[in-house]
């Protein structure tokens, strides 16, 4: 029995350790360049910059098949099938616009321009310039799935009208977490401001 306790123990330590060097390694990649603004009651308004992102329409319903069915795709268009099998570096957040039009965007790294991008073996992934914005975002952690977006949206949504703060239709969820990630995980759900 105690080497049975030593053995669950001693895994238990490693699988913590692993997942520290899992977040340490996630918050070292590229992201989503913004500057804050202001912080309003529990929301951060944002200025982002504007940037390249390849993009993928999702047409699942829920938070779950959605983020799997999207990530898939464009995981797969970086990670090499492309028709160069070229290998592009992750970024982070992943995003999912939210509503009607749902799809799921990575951004593409700096360093790369939209001619020199390979170009995917999927015909649905395509190329879209976003332009710079100011966001209101709402933190959130655990995982995320379709209450706690919802939840969250509203909880946005009560925040900027209390606070007479003009926004428009076009929401979002920023992901910020590989799926094997299980500490320290952080979302945001953000929506853009009219100016």
């Amino acid at each position: 029995m105690k080497t049975v306790l030593i053995v669950v123990i001693s895994l238990f330590l490693i699988f913590v350790i692993a997942q520290f060097f899992i977040h340490r390694s996630s918050t070292s990649i590229e992201m989503y360049p913004y500057a804050l603004i202001e912080t309003v009651g529990d929301i951060e308004i944002r200025n982002y910059e504007a940037r390249l992102f390849t993009s993928v329409p999702i047409v699942d319903r829920s938070y779950k098949e959605a983020s799997s069915g999207g990530f898939s795709k464009l995981g797969a268009y970086i990670f090499g099938a492309n028709e160069s099998n070229e290998k592009i570096a992750m970024t982070s957040p992943v995003s999912m616009k939210l509503g009607d039009d749902s799809s799921m965007q990575f951004m593409v790294p700096k360093t790369l321009k939209k001619d020199e991008l390979p170009v995917p073996i999927q015909s649905d992934i395509t190329f879209i310039e976003e332009p710079s914005k100011t966001m209101a975002i709402r933190s959130f952690g655990g995982w995320a799935n379709d209450r706690k977006i919802e939840d969250n949206k509203q909880q946005l949504i009560k925040t900027l009208k209390e606070k007479e703060i003009p926004f428009s239709d076009k929401f979002y969820l920023f992901g910020y977490n590989p799926p094997y990630d299980f500490f320290f995980r952080r979302n945001e759900v953000a929506v853009e401001l009219v100016k």
